[in-house]
């Protein structure tokens, strides 16, 4: 692969989601043999650092966040966010889901206490990475890819019901929780087809993440993580 691959748009946007699925991967392969918990924070960091390095090319990041700030879209994603977490949570009938988790993360110690160091590193993950890497890929890259290969050219306003509908159907099956998976997927894309910002979409996602993760640790419902 020669340099420019590297530097193409749709490399630079799957790069972080791909380093992130890979190490959910190991994690998965050796649960059992070691405590996976703690290679959570390796998973996440290397998918920041991917990031990082590549954020020069991530130029709909930096021209939204320029952007004149829009309170009603803002408010907007804050409670779109919410209401995927509420689909989340109520989302539950057992055909309503597929397997069960990859990587368990039950951060329990033996005497019943929560690890909060644990808790902290995940939700950190969950809240400031992963909407990040995964916007950029289902929904900047992914669903205008399906309507245009030079996607860059495709204004996210003008992609096709048609992309919505197939991106977030892709997106569901990496979930075990198919249907909620499926709903915020369309959530998130109608929301950044409606805006034109990927940054309303990560927002919308972030609160997403937030909330179910207050409301994990407050139910003691492990199994989303």
């Amino acid at each position: 692969m020669n340099r420019l691959a590297f530097r193409s748009p749709a490399f630079v946007r799957s790069l972080p989601f791909a380093v992130f699925i890979v190490a959910l991967a190991v994690r998965g392969a050796v649960d059992g043999y070691t405590d996976t918990r703690w290679l959570y924070p390796l998973q996440a960091g290397a998918s920041a650092v991917a990031l990082a390095l590549l954020w020069r090319h991530y130029g709909e990041l930096r021209r939204d966040r320029r952007a004149a700030i829009r309170p009603a879209q803002w408010l907007m994603s804050v409670g779109l966010g919410l209401l995927v977490f509420v689909w989340w949570v109520v989302l539950t009938e057992p055909w309503m889901r597929v397997g069960e988790p990859l990587a368990p993360f039950v951060p329990v110690q033996a005497d019943g206490s929560l690890q909060w160091g644990l808790i902290a590193l995940r939700s950190l993950g969950a809240v400031l990475v992963v909407p990040l890497i995964e916007e950029l890929f289902w929904r900047s890259f992914l669903m205008r890819w399906i309507d245009n290969r030079d996607f860059l050219a495709q204004a996210p306003q003008r992609t096709s019901l048609y992309a919505l509908v197939l991106s977030s159907a892709v997106f569901a099956l990496g979930h075990d929780m198919w249907l909620a998976g499926l709903l915020a997927g369309l959530a998130f894309g109608a929301l950044y087809r409606r805006t034109g910002r990927i940054w309303h979409a990560v927002a919308a996602h972030a609160v997403t993440n937030l909330a179910l993760s207050i409301w994990v640790v407050h139910q003691g419902a492990w199994r989303f993580w």
